[in-house]
């Protein structure tokens, strides 16, 4: 049984005065130069698990771009040595501007693990926590340290100890296999959660992050319906609705109900369906449109979607209740699979101008667009759950395999996820 994490902040250590700045990390800045940290090996009793746990910190603070690890071969003291004493003089020869010390010590059948976070300048902790963890847990120990960095340094949540989900698809085209998967954000603990009997499509996480709605063809491809998957105990159930094609959902803000098109009658609109009730309501009634990819602003008071109401697939954005949205996308091309971020303040979308597709952001209202990614076929992005990163499909050539790529909100730091084979329709 995996041990509870526990997180207790360590004591603070007195600051020394100094005129220098506290250390602090902008992510608005596109021409950004990532910060130098100095992370040393983190020594005690399992020097194996605090190697393990000191090169996963590594990973997930230079994976989002706004780090970069100071040469460990130039390291001029010990984690412990760090912990005690810190010689901040000598880390500035380094040109270290924070600096990271960690130790292992014995908590019943596991270890505890402490760390401290200095900022080298003004020669002061930052903050520090301490764990239990044991052979099962090292890594996610690991991410929740980074998280505390990464969050102390950047004042936004870190998002190293997520998951996401897609869609694992293998084999030749006319006899492909599309398994529903799930993963650490860093690719690890891969999981397959479907058979692959039956083709899945767009997976999307609850808010809750514990259940996964999904589009199911059933038997022979030939019966599209909105499934759910429980994390908790593997469980498949239909979410029901008898009439019409189901197709796009998206949990609800709060993850009450769901957010779904329904086609009928040469007609696709929006709907949204009560979970608990299974009621359904009709959101857009327009008699010759095809409205679909809903997805509720982090307030739940708005929603923008796809809808070729205009003669084109293009962005609207609408009231939560019934009724017409307000066209939002004006650039060239046709606009696809808009993402509200968890934050509010963007919105991110697929465009398809001839045969490039990009990933972009724009403000609510459409102001401000910017395209963070082109190339082949790009589609499908989803934001981190501090809205500074967007995962989404990449495709580099039409010979090229599917894969799972990142970029952060300025465009900068793009980002290949390992997968096992090819993925696509990825859900933070």
């Amino acid at each position: 049984m995996m041990k509870k994490i526990l997180l207790v902040l360590l004591v603070l250590m007195g600051s020394i005065p100094s005129v220098q700045a506290e250390l602090r990390v902008s992510l608005t800045e596109g021409t950004f130069k990532p910060v130098p940290i100095a992370i040393t090996p983190f020594g005690g009793v399992d020097p194996a698990m605090g190697q393990q746990i000191t090169q996963v910190i590594m990973n997930d603070l230079e994976s989002c771009g706004l780090f970069k690890v100071v040469d460990p071969a130039a390291y001029i003291q010990s984690a412990q040595d760090v912990m005690t004493n810190p010689r901040f003089a000598d880390w500035r020869v380094l040109n270290a501007e924070a600096l990271v010390g960690g130790i292992l010590r014995s908590q019943g059948a596991g270890v505890q693990v402490d760390f401290r976070l200095f900022d080298v300048f003004t020669e002061s902790q930052l903050t520090g926590l301490s764990l239990g963890s044991d052979a099962n847990n090292w890594r996610q120990v690991a991410h929740k340290i980074a998280n505390a960095i990464y969050e102390r340094l950047t004042g936004d949540p870190g998002y190293f100890d997520t998951r996401i989900v897609y869609i694992a698809e293998s084999g030749p085209e006319m006899k492909r296999v599309y398994r529903l998967a799930i993963m650490d954000q860093d690719g690890a603990n891969h999981q397959f959660l479907t058979s692959g009997n039956s083709m899945v499509l767009t997976p999307r996480l609850s808010p809750c992050k514990t259940m996964i709605a999904y589009l199911d063809f059933g038997d022979r491809n030939k019966h599209p319906n909105i499934k759910m998957y429980d994390l908790k105990t593997g469980q498949t159930t239909f979410l029901g609705a008898p009439q019409g094609q189901k197709i796009t959902p998206r949990f609800s803000h709060d993850g009450t109900y769901i957010l779904l098109s329904i086609a009928e009658g040469g007609v696709t609109s929006l709907h949204k369906m009560d979970l608990a009730t299974k009621r359904l309501e009709r959101l857009t009634s327009s008699t010759g449109s095809i409205d679909v990819s809903p997805c509720h602003s982090h307030d739940g008071k708005n929603i923008v979607y796809c809808s070729d109401r205009g003669g084109t697939p293009q962005l609207y954005v609408k009231s939560t209740g019934a009724g017409e949205g307000k066209r939002i996308s004006f650039g060239k091309g046709l606009y696809h699979t808009p993402v509200w971020s968890p934050r509010g303040d963007l919105i991110a979308f697929t465009r398809q101008n001839g045969g490039t597709f990009s990933i972009g952001v724009m403000n609510p209202d459409g102001s401000g667009e910017r395209l963070l990614d082109s190339g082949h076929l790009l589609e499908g992005p989803s934001w981190s759950p501090n809205g500074r990163e967007i995962v989404y499909t990449a495709k580099a050539s039409a010979r090229s395999p599917m894969k799972i790529r990142s970029v952060d909100i300025v465009g900068v730091n793009k980002r290949e996820i390992a997968i096992p084979g090819e993925g696509s329709y990825p859900s933070w």
